[in-house]
């Protein structure tokens, strides 16, 4: 078993029944050390404190167990706004947030998200802001974008 699968395996009793789940583990080696970034999340989101109480009891059985035998620090967080969304739960929980979505063509599109699928998204995208001497098609600002198609998906911090 992979140290990555090891870690999940631990990770499990400490989800609290399926509240939280895992977004990414990073294993990033260094001088000396290892980093081990655990990025969870839930529907409602989770808090320092939650991320604190997992991280103890996590390096408490990595530390028992020997999982990880040279240096290493542990880091349990949740995924910043800077983060790209990764798993259809992340992507459902953000519904009514405007998202910049790079395709892997390289097309970028911004817009809300309005729909969630189990393969797909649906983006409203605005309105053009020019008058059009032809009619608005409709369906064509409201994509359904396959999740494989998209490099990337950022939720956009609005300060207005």
């Amino acid at each position: 078993m992979s140290l990555r699968e090891q870690i999940e395996h631990f990770l499990e009793p400490y989800l609290r029944e399926g509240d939280y789940f895992i977004v990414d583990i990073l294993l990033k080696p260094s001088r000396g050390s290892q980093k081990v970034s655990i990025l969870l999340d839930s529907d409602e989101g989770i808090t320092i404190q939650e991320c604190a109480r997992i991280s103890r009891k996590l390096g408490q059985e990595l530390e028992e167990k020997n999982i990880i035998e040279e240096a290493y620090t542990l880091e349990v967080s949740s995924p910043g706004l800077d983060q790209p969304l990764k798993l259809i739960r992340q992507y459902r929980k953000n519904i009514g947030r405007d998202l910049k979505v790079t395709m892997l063509s390289g097309e970028i599109l911004t817009g809300n998200l309005v729909e969630v699928k189990e393969e797909s998204i649906v983006l409203q995208l605005p309105a053009p802001k020019k008058k059009s001497k032809l009619p608005v098609d409709e369906a064509a600002l409201r994509p359904e974008i396959k999740l494989s198609d998209i490099a990337k998906a950022i939720i956009q911090v609005s300060f207005k």
